[in-house]
């Protein structure tokens, strides 16, 4: 029998909050029956939502808080109100304090942030924490990191995020040496600003055995997936993250409004019909739905908040993944084998 992996939860989190929390946590537990929950909100409004969930409510410990943080809620104001008491910061307390092994909240971004760098701590000789991405790609999916977790990057700060990229890549992609890219403006060593060009330098001289740096790669390697792990600092990651969703909306409404537009395109489009639901469940993005915060002392996956059900669930399968699969262990083993002085 597998170990059971024991997931907290920020029931408040999200635009929805219990109403998308708890049908997903359902989901999530018929995918993963080990799963156990510590759930964090308002007793009085999750209560009547879990009962109508016999199997999720036995899987479950529910805590109430009072405070929940707002979604438009400024990082320090949810700190200085939050602190200790909210359920977002009772969720990531968990990971903490060893009564959960991840922690996914649906949650204010930023607030998650900062909730998550004064409450865990970053890992030793790692400066600042990332945010990566799974990313549908031609070939399958990626790994894109940062998504916007901090902005602007040195070039160890990229070396780091490089090694915890490929961590993540080896757990999700089951890979013994993933493939690693530096985003830049051209694939040419002379191209891009220094930062990039350093630290393209130091992976080409490590030659790591738990990584396979391919060099530079530019914005259409992303959706082409030509390498398992695409890294960048988190300003650039996060315009990358949101112009896909954006032309994956406006290709989405092309499709629409053209396969309407006439009879014969109505007709034309029963016949291809599998073939554009094929293409729809390709693009849904709530089936890559989790951001996973690299580089902290415990796990904690962010969700989308204005996903759905099937979304959440997905978010809490890659906490699954992460936890069940070691993510720190294999981080904190890549490290040591850096020589990039994190060993020292």
């Amino acid at each position: 029998m597998s170990k059971p992996v024991r997931i907290s939860l920020d029931a408040m989190g999200g635009d929805h909050g219990p109403s998308i929390v708890i049908p997903g946590a359902a989901l999530a537990l018929e995918r993963h029956p080990h799963i156990r929950f510590l759930m964090f909100g308002n007793e009085a409004v999750i209560t009547p939502l879990l009962n109508a969930h016999p199997k999720l409510k036995a899987a479950t410990e529910l805590r109430h808080t009072d405070i929940a943080i707002a979604m438009d809620e400024k990082p320090s104001q949810a700190i200085r109100m939050g602190r200790g008491k909210s359920s977002m910061w009772k969720a990531v307390q968990a990971v903490r304090d060893g009564e959960a092994d991840a922690c996914v909240s649906a949650g204010n971004t930023g607030a998650l942030m900062a909730t998550a760098k004064i409450c865990l701590k970053t890992m030793a000789h790692i400066e600042r924490p990332a945010i990566a991405a799974m990313w549908p790609t031609m070939r399958s999916e990626s790994i894109v990191l940062d998504v916007g977790a901090t902005i602007g990057a040195d070039a160890g700060h990229l070396v780091d995020m490089a090694i915890m990229g490929a961590a993540m890549a080896r757990i999700v992609f089951d890979l013994e040496r993933p493939t690693v890219g530096l985003l830049n403006v051209g694939t040419e060593e002379i191209k891009g600003i220094e930062a990039v060009k350093e630290a393209g330098r130091i992976l080409k001289d490590m030659d790591a055995p738990y990584l396979d740096y391919r060099g530079f790669v530019e914005g259409d390697d992303i959706g082409k997936g030509t390498v398992d792990v695409v890294v960048t600092e988190g300003f650039t990651g996060n315009i990358a993250l949101k112009t896909a969703e954006g032309t994956a909306k406006q290709i989405g409404q092309y499709l629409r409004s053209a396969m309407s537009r006439t009879l014969m395109a109505k007709i034309g489009y029963l016949f291809a019909k599998q073939a554009f639901n094929a293409l729809k469940d390709k693009m849904d993005p709530r089936k890559v739905n989790g951001g996973v915060f690299l580089g902290l002392e415990g796990v904690v996956v962010k969700s989308h908040g204005g996903t759905d059900d099937l979304g959440f669930a997905s978010a809490i399968d890659v906490a699954y993944d992460m936890a069940h699969f070691e993510l720190m262990n294999t981080i904190r083993g890549m490290l040591e084998h850096d020589p990039v002085g994190h060993s020292a």
